[in-house]
């Protein structure tokens, strides 16, 4: 008998995925509570086929909690009452410019993510990532029931950076800040 069970809650994002709030390289404590890795994924409304994967992935997920889903109550909440990871940035983040025509998904782990390129070499050097740049991400999908809050929540497995993009933040690179000489009195 083949062990070949797909996990119907995993998704691979589409290379189109930007990523914002790139916190990959140390864990970070968001409200006091438990220091973990995380990324915002912008994902372009036009990328179709990554959304659909993550709406099928979602409603698995929803599927395979409901025992959790339902805790101590007579019934499961129905998947539209609950809050999922799929957010819609025009909706969302109307006055952020990298979130218009996009919706997002804030993922996060407790372990490390593993970072490659496109040609799947092991990322080290931290400035490779940064908010802008775009990739593919690795994320499954799970129910939760946690002090009173119930709903999908989105994990993070693994990332894939494919190419560069304009830093996102409003934060010059230091080759565009240096790169005319206009001071003319630097030494005067």
């Amino acid at each position: 008998m083949s062990n070949n069970t797909v996990n119907q809650t995993k998704v691979i994002t589409g290379v189109n995925t930007r990523w914002s709030y790139a916190n990959i390289w140390e864990a970070k404590s968001i409200n006091g509570g438990t220091p973990k890795f995380s990324v915002s994924l912008i994902i372009p409304k036009s990328d179709t086929k990554t959304i659909a994967k993550v709406q099928a992935a979602i409603k698995v997920a929803y599927e395979e909690g409901q025992s959790k889903l339902k805790g101590n109550g007579k019934s499961v909440p129905a998947l539209k009452t609950l809050k999922t990871p799929l957010r819609d940035g025009d909706i969302e983040r109307p006055d952020d410019e990298a979130y218009q025509e996009a919706y997002f998904i804030n993922a996060n782990s407790s372990t490390q993510p593993g970072v490659v390129d496109a040609s799947l070499n092991e990322i080290i050097t931290r400035s490779e990532i940064y908010s802008g740049v775009y990739g593919r991400a690795s994320i499954n999908f799970y129910a939760f029931n946690s002090n009173g809050n119930k709903g999908i929540a989105c994990g993070l497995n693994n990332l894939q950076k494919i190419k560069d993009g304009e830093p996102l933040g409003g934060k010059a690179n230091a080759e565009t800040d240096f790169a005319s000489d206009d001071d003319n009195d630097f030494l005067a």
